[in-house]
């Protein structure tokens, strides 16, 4: 599930690279230019943002110093990016847009300005406009480049996925019996069908129009939900726009067994069926010997790291390895939608997670 190396551009119609030349596009036809009258008032026209339909997701790579916008599982831009110098490390792990500002300045570091900022926990981490030395060198912060900034800034949305790593990791479309499914819209509806009938029968046999019902607002559309589950914890948690919804506890049948740490989200859904991406994220990994001599110890110890982190279980795998009691599964199919993800890993939550996140998980 893992895949590593050079990521391919998508369509030229909608991928964009930023490195020192700029953004990489198709350079479109020549237009034919045609006699018109000017206008009396200046017309100003934002450009809309093309890219291809999905839930966006954003892949950071601490070693490639490299970012790459994922739509569904279709790269569709990327941009070289500075993040933590040794002593304020990037976090890894997988988390999500919690807060923007346009015009934002740093509460810790005496104001300094952080443009278009994407904020991913509460304790100073984001995504910014930044001066990109060509090596780590931010307190921690992804920075951008100016161009690539503001047109992420165009794209994304609050809750929007942020998965970071050491190593490139890229989404792929996946399928397995073990996801969660969505309920049919018939047995979700029934019972508000048959109520709005009735309501509609009684209206019609009403002699004074006032006894006619209002028609009911249109509700505010939802969040996709968010569900983790945790080995280590042993239980399902359940979010919606950063607010929680229940949890319960899963069956674990080997709770020794490692599972890894995987995103799946939802793309998309067809004929009641639920189209998703798998994004695996390792676990760890295995440190390269050095030229420096090392004691035959340390050297059975890496050897051991390497052999174990080779097992790190797919996406398959880890899916097999717990099951989900009927309620919460049948709750989470009537709540399913585009955008919609799960996350499953061996770790807890991360302590970053509270009031107004999403589930933030970090990694090794």
């Amino acid at each position: 599930m893992l895949l590593c190396g050079l990521i391919g551009p998508a369509s030229a119609d909608w991928f964009w690279r930023y490195d020192d030349g700029g953004y990489e596009q198709e350079a479109p036809p020549a237009p034919q230019v045609r006699k018109r009258h000017k206008p009396k008032h200046k017309v100003t026209q934002e450009k809309k943002q093309s890219v291809p339909p999905g839930p966006l997701q954003i892949v950071v790579s601490i070693a490639k110093q490299r970012a790459t916008l994922f739509a569904n599982d279709v790269p569709v831009g990327e941009a070289p990016i500075s993040t933590g110098v040794p002593g304020h490390p990037t976090p890894m792990g997988v988390f999500s847009v919690i807060a923007r500002s346009r015009y934002h300045s740093s509460n810790i570091y005496s104001g300094a300005p952080m443009p278009y900022m994407q904020r991913i926990t509460w304790s100073g981490i984001a995504l910014h406009q930044g001066p990109l030395p060509g090596f780590p060198a931010s307190h921690g912060c992804i920075r951008l480049p100016e161009a690539f900034a503001v047109k992420l800034w165009g794209l994304s949305k609050l809750g929007m996925r942020v998965v970071i790593t050491r190593d490139q990791v890229v989404p792929v479309r996946f399928a397995d019996a073990h996801l969660i499914a969505p309920k049919p819209v018939q047995d979700v509806t029934g019972t508000a069908v048959a109520a709005a009938t009735e309501e509609l029968a009684a209206a019609a046999g009403a002699n004074k129009p006032a006894d006619a019902p209002k028609p009911a607002a249109r509700p505010k559309p939802k969040p996709p939900v968010q569900a983790f589950i945790s080995r280590k914890e042993g239980k399902i948690y359940v979010r919606q726009g950063f607010e929680p919804l229940f949890d319960a506890p899963v069956t674990i049948a080997q709770p020794d067994e490692p599972w890894g740490t995987h995103v799946f989200t939802v793309t998309d859904i067809k004929d009641g069926n639920a189209l998703w991406t798998a994004l695996t994220i390792p676990s760890g990994y295995a440190q390269k010997p050095g030229k420096q001599k090392m004691s035959a110890k340390t050297r059975e110890r890496l050897e051991k790291r390497a052999a174990d982190l080779a097992k790190t279980p797919t996406a398959a795998q880890a899916l097999a390895r717990f099951e989900l009691p009927p309620d919460a599964t049948a709750r989470l199919g009537e709540l399913l939608a585009v955008g919609s993800s799960l996350i499953v890993s061996d770790n807890a939550l991360s302590d970053e997670t509270g009031a107004e996140t999403g589930f933030i998980v970090l990694t090794q």
